[in-house]
């Protein structure tokens, strides 16, 4: 389970996130969309202890992220929207790499790294260098890392970026089975209909306030659906 208690984070005279409030339960795929600059980056870094909020606190399966963070971090996955590689390894070293940062059992890790390179379709190439990578091929790896040591609640921001059609409808058919696994998914996004295909939820972000928060019926209620809805919100 993800809480977010009231949470606001300023950078100077900016305030990116203001006083926000969400609770994911086990098994839930939230979603959070909002306009170029609203809070979604923000908001997550602080969900990963990259930022540290100004006032309200975060808790990751129960453990919170600023006084807890080693153990709020051993349930947490997270794949952000730039992410860094060690080229100069392969998809396999990079995944064992990962999995050692998280002190995951070598035997498990093995095992756990080709189960993932399987699903996300990149076993062939298991042993390339991960500089000759393609986009596409980058984003699966980057799921597979994020995967490795089991966690209980995830983090995306914006997960389909550089994929084809095929890269795409595999990784939202994974990004559901997760939720139906019981993991709690947080995943922000400026998709719109991946968003209202995915998400039990949807919570529109405005400089740096959670303007609401609707369900997949409420959505569906709504003329234009959740495009509707976010031109209405927003205007």
């Amino acid at each position: 389970m993800i809480v977010i208690d009231a949470v606001s984070k300023s950078f100077g005279g900016l305030q990116a996130v203001a006083g926000l409030s969400a609770a994911i339960p086990d098994g839930e795929i939230f979603g959070l969309v909002g306009p170029n600059g609203a809070g979604k980056t923000t908001t997550i870094r602080m969900m990963t202890g990259i930022l540290r909020p100004d006032t309200g606190r975060i808790l990751i399966n129960g453990h919170d992220i600023v006084n807890e963070p080693e153990e709020a971090k051993a349930g947490l996955g997270y794949i952000p929207d730039k992410p860094f590689f060690y080229e100069k390894l392969t998809a396999e070293e990079f995944i064992f790499f990962v999995a050692s940062i998280h002190k995951v059992q070598k035997s498990v890790a093995v095992s756990r790294t080709d189960e993932l390179l399987e699903l996300f379709g990149i076993d062939d190439r298991r042993d390339d260098l991960i500089e000759g990578y393609s986009q596409g091929m980058r984003q699966r790896l980057l799921f597979a890392s994020a995967l490795v040591h089991s966690p209980r609640a995830l983090l995306i921001d914006e997960p389909f970026v550089g994929l084809d059609p095929f890269g795409v409808k595999m990784l939202k058919g994974v990004i559901k089975e997760l939720g139906q696994s019981g993991i709690s998914i947080f995943l922000a996004t400026h998709s719109l209909h991946i968003a209202e295909e995915l998400c039990q939820r949807v919570g529109f972000i405005n400089k740096g306030r959670l303007d609401s928060i609707r369900s997949q019926e409420e959505i569906r209620s709504v003329e234009g659906g959740l495009e509707g809805l976010f031109l209405k919100l927003g205007s």
